[in-house]
C-alpha cells in the first residue's frame, strides 16, 4: 500500500483544533464569572478525560454495540486483520451494533486503542468487496488520527449545548427580583455562540475528513470502485430502514460512513459531503489506478 499523508486533513484538524481551544478559552472565561474557575475547569477536565479514555466504550454503549470474538464473526475478524496488515495497523476491537440502520464508524483515542464497529444491517446488505471497502474507509479514519479529534470537538460542542439547554435552572426562579437572572441569561447566549461556532467548525472539518477517508480507504484496499458501489448501496438501504431505527442512532451522525439525513435543514448542515460527490471521486480515482 501506498500511503500519502494528507496535509490537507492535518492542516484543517491543526486549525480546527486551534479554533475551537480559542472558542472554549472564552467559554471558560464567561462561565468562571458566575460558577467559580476552579469548579469549571475541574468539571471539564474530568469530563475531557472521561471523554478521552472511555470514548470507544460510550460509542458503543449508545450504539447498544458489543465487542465480537472471532468464533462469533470469523469472516469480519479475517477481513479486519488483513485490511490492517495492509494499512500497517494494529488490530482494532471488533465490534457488531443489532440494528437494522446499515452503517459502521470508527472509535478510539489512537491508532493502538481503536475499535471498528459495523451494524447488522450493513452485513445483511453488502456484499465482501462492499463490506472489505467500508471496512478500509474505517481504518483510514484511524490512520488519519481523526477520530480523537472529532471526539473531543463534540463533546466540547456538547458541553456548551448541555449549558444553553439547562442552564436557566442555575438562574435562581424563586429569586422574586430576578437579581440571579441577568448573570444566567450571558451564561446562556454566550454558550449558544460557542455552540454554533464550535457546530459549524466541526462539520467543515467532518466534511473534509470524510473524502480523505474515501481515499485513504481506497488506498488501503486497492479498490476505489468496491466503496463507491458500498455507498451507493448504503444510501439507498436508509430509505428502507424504519425511522424509529434511524432516531437511535442519529447521535452517532459524525462518525458513521454515511449520514443519517432527514429534510433539507438536515442536508444543508451534514457532517457529511453528498454521496454523489464522493462517488463521483472514487469513480476518478479509480479510473487514474486503471491508467496507471
Amino acid at each position: 500500500m501506498e500511503w500519502k499523508t494528507d496535509w490537507g486533513l492535518r492542516g484543517r484538524m491543526v486549525l480546527t483544533g486551534f479554533l475551537l481551544f480559542a472558542l472554549y478559552i472564552v467559554f471558560i472565561a464567561v462561565l468562571s464569572q458566575y460558577v467559580g474557575l476552579f469548579a469549571i475547569v475541574a468539571i471539564m477536565g474530568l469530563f475531557s478525560l472521561g471523554q478521552f479514555f472511555f470514548s470507544d466504550k460510550l460509542a458503543l454503549y449508545s450504539m447498544g454495540a458489543k465487542e465480537v470474538s472471532e468464533q462469533e464473526y470469523p469472516e469480519l475478524h479475517r477481513k479486519i486483520t488483513r485490511l490492517s496488515q495492509q494499512a500497517d495497523l494494529p488490530k482494532p476491537t471488533v465490534a457488531v451494533a443489532d440494528t437494522r440502520v446499515p452503517n459502521a464508524f470508527a472509535a478510539g483515542r489512537s491508532q493502538k486503542n481503536s475499535t471498528v464497529c459495523v451494524t447488522t444491517g450493513l452485513l445483511r446488505t453488502l456484499d465482501d468487496e462492499e463490506l472489505e471497502g467500508v471496512l478500509a474507509h474505517e481504518l483510514a479514519h484511524v490512520k488519519n488520527r481523526d477520530v480523537m479529534v472529532m471526539t473531543i470537538a463534540s463533546f466540547l460542542s456538547t458541553l456548551a449545548f448541555i449549558v444553553v439547554r439547562w442552564g436557566w435552572l442555575f438562574g435562581g426562579g424563586g429569586d422574586r427580583g430576578g437579581g440571579n437572572q441577568a448573570p444566567v441569561i450571558v451564561a446562556i447566549v454566550v454558550s449558544l455562540v460557542v455552540w454554533v461556532i464550535s457546530f459549524m467548525l466541526i462539520r467543515l472539518l467532518s466534511r473534509y475528513r470524510e473524502f480523505a477517508a474515501d481515499r485513504g480507504g481506497a488506498a488501503i484496499s486497492g479498490k476505489p470502485g468496491a466503496l463507491a458501489s458500498a455507498l451507493v448501496t448504503i444510501d439507498s438501504g436508509m430509505e428502507k430502514v424504519p425511522k424509529e431505527d434511524l432516531r437511535d442512532t442519529a447521535e452517532m451522525n459524525a462518525f458513521f460512513v454515511i449520514p443519517i439525513r432527514s429534510g433539507f435543514i438536515g442536508k444543508l448542515f451534514s457532517t457529511h459531503p453528498s454521496t454523489e460527490k464522493r462517488v463521483e471521486r472514487l469513480r476518478e480515482l479509480e479510473r487514474e489506478l486503471e491508467t496507471a
